[in-house]
């Protein structure tokens, strides 16, 4: 119950639907300490190409490479880079190396990333 209400009370800023995961850790004495990272990156490509979850799931295009399911700029690759950026784990990464990772990712997912 503890962990309801304090997870309830960490998330109640964030908007409904949006996946945000969350590393949780629970002792053998039933104490727990739970970090939540930011949004996915899949999830944040897809909201700024303004694509649309197929059934309720997150995907990209069947074929990558060969379809394209949307466009981003390379403002949008950017500011996707600075979100990710704020997370602890990937604080040491250059936001250069972040803005890479995050165009390869789009092309895997079929996002063509336009300058």
């Amino acid at each position: 119950m503890d962990f309801c209400k304090e997870f309830n009370a960490r998330t109640a800023h964030i908007t409904t639907g949006v996946p945000i995961p969350a590393r949780v850790t629970v002792r053998p004495d039933r104490s727990f300490t739970f970090d939540l990272r930011t949004p996915t990156t899949t999830y944040l490509l897809m909201q700024a190409a303004n694509v649309e979850p197929r059934k309720n799931r997150i995907r990209g295009a069947q074929k990558p490479g060969h379809e394209t399911i949307g466009t981003l700029s390379l403002k949008h690759v950017y500011e996707i880079a600075k979100i990710k950026q704020t997370e602890t784990r990937l604080s040491g990464l250059s936001l250069e190396g972040l803005c890479k990772s995050v165009i390869a990712q789009s092309k895997s997912m079929g996002i063509q990333v336009v300058p």
